[in-house]
Order: C-alpha cells, then sequence, then structure tokens
C-alpha cells in the first residue's frame, strides 16, 4: 500500500523526476566520483495528511541536534554510499523518504525502502532549520564536487569571499546575475562533521551558495534545478578564468562598472 500511495502523488513524483534528472546532469559533468555529493529535499507540501503519516519502516533514529523548525517535516534524501548516477535512474532504491519527529530529536524513514540516508543527513538537516528560522523558502539543499571550483579553493588567494566571488563574477555577466549573493568560503573541515555544518550556516547567512575548501560546493534554494543551475554557472565562469590562464594571460575580466550596470535591470542584490 505504501508504495502504490507514494507513486500514485503526482505532484510529489514529478519533483522526484526533478532530483533524478539533477543527479544525472551531477553525474555526467563529472561532480559525482563514486558516491560524491548529496542532495536532500523538502517535500512536505507535495504530501496529503495521510502520506505525512505513513508507518515508519524502521527503527526512530536520533539526531546528534534538534531541528525544531522541520519537526513533522518530509523530506527526499539521497542514500548512504548511493552513486548519483543510480540516483538518476532509480530514486527510491538510492534514496528515501524521511520524517522528522514531533520533537525534533529524531527521524523515521516512511518510504519507499529503508534506504540510510547519506552519512551528511545531521548537516543537511542543520542547514534546513537554519533557512527555515530565517523566514526564508529554501526546499533544497545540493552539495556536490565541481573539479574545476575545487580547483579554485585550492590556491590562496581564492580563500577570501570577496575575492572569489568578483572573479568569477567578472567572467561573465550571468554569473552576476545568476548568483547576486556571491560565495561564502568555509575553510577545510572534516567531511560530514557537525562542526562543517555550523561553518556552512554562517555563510548561509548572507550566502546561497558556499564553496568548502578542497572538498565540494553547496548550495540552497527554492528549486532542485535553480540550485544545479547556480553551480553550473559559477563552473562556467571557472572555467573561462582556467581557459584564460592556460592560455598564458590573466583574463581581464568585467570591470566594477560594467558588474555594477547589471544591479538596476535585473534587480540584484548589492553583495558585501
Amino acid at each position: 500500500m505504501t508504495t502504490i500511495t507514494i507513486r500514485n502523488n503526482t505532484r510529489l513524483m514529478a519533483e522526484i523526476d526533478r532530483i533524478a534528472e539533477v543527479a544525472g546532469y551531477l553525474w555526467t559533468k563529472g561532480w559525482a566520483e563514486r558516491n560524491g555529493g548529496n542532495i536532500s529535499v523538502n517535500v512536505s507540501s507535495f504530501l496529503t495528511d495521510d502520506e505525512r503519516e505513513l508507518p515508519s519502516l524502521c527503527p526512530s533514529v536520533p539526531l546528534a541536534e534538534e531541528v525544531t523548525e522541520l519537526c513533522g517535516h518530509v523530506f527526499y534524501v539521497t542514500g548512504t554510499g548511493k552513486r548519483m548516477r543510480y540516483v538518476a535512474k532509480d530514486p527510491f532504491a538510492n534514496g528515501s523518504l524521511i520524517r522528522i519527529a514531533a520533537d525534533g530529536k529524531s527521524y523515521d524513514i516512511i518510504a519507499e525502502q529503508a534506504i540510510a540516508p547519506t552519512s551528511e543527513l545531521p548537516s543537511h538537516l542543520l542547514m534546513h532549520n537554519f533557512v527555515r528560522r530565517s523566514g526564508r523558502d529554501n526546499r533544497v539543499v545540493l552539495h556536490t564536487h565541481p573539479t574545476d571550483l575545487i580547483g579554485m579553493t585550492h590556491c590562496k588567494p581564492f580563500l577570501n569571499s570577496e575575492v572569489l566571488t568578483r572573479t568569477l563574477w567578472s567572467m561573465i555577466p550571468e554569473c552576476r546575475i545568476i548568483v547576486p549573493k556571491g560565495v561564502g568560503i568555509v575553510p577545510y573541515e572534516i567531511p560530514g562533521t557537525l562542526a562543517l555544518a555550523h561553518a556552512t550556516i554562517e555563510q548561509l547567512a548572507h550566502h546561497d551558495v558556499v564553496f568548502w575548501e578542497k572538498h565540494g560546493i553547496l548550495a540552497v534554494g527554492e528549486d532542485v534545478i535553480e540550485c544545479f543551475d547556480a553551480i553550473d554557472t559559477l563552473s562556467k565562469s571557472a572555467q573561462i578564468y582556467f581557459n584564460a590562464r592556460m592560455a598564458g594571460f590573466e583574463p581581464e575580466g568585467m570591470t566594477d562598472e560594467q558588474l555594477d550596470g547589471l544591479v538596476e535591470p535585473f534587480g540584484l542584490e548589492i553583495y558585501g
């Protein structure tokens, strides 16, 4: 009955299809080696009351920190050790729906299979909790490993948020338009730790995209495809920068006047 109920929900399945679509993009881009990267999406608004109350498929799992803004919410989360290339083919065999307990202290897996969520789930939930508390309707947390963007974090000058933002913005106008809040930087932390999560939350107070030094990129947003698009656009800027450097010159980039000229026509936020 659980499988039939969930799969008959056309709005939910359309969202799951979008997640699978993005998982496929991450793989074909070369950003998801082995089981690299993870996705979590708040799907509560797509579920009926009965679906939100589906029975747990296994014992409740305690969380290291409470997420009181997420009580009763349901998320699709990619599975631990699962490959994005397989999420793209069969999202329910490589991820699951989880429900946060009424007290925000644990979660249950409610559909379709008892697939353990990504090991970075506690970090994802803390980020979801933060953006909801901040009044932002960001349903998505997307983490991936773009080769060119990670490469930039191996260069010390680019570990400054303003320098990195200015460099990427200046390579192509669309970057300033699509990533108007610029990018945050988190100095290296061990993957999957709460220390990494808390450091990221500090950056999410000002940015929607955060670079993890020598590790990867994380984006939050209202739509999983828009999160992918933001990272993809930053990647294009990095490619332009590296291509110019490989051709033997430092790219000039757009001037401050040219970048500022985008603000009014596109209603952009002022960074900094």
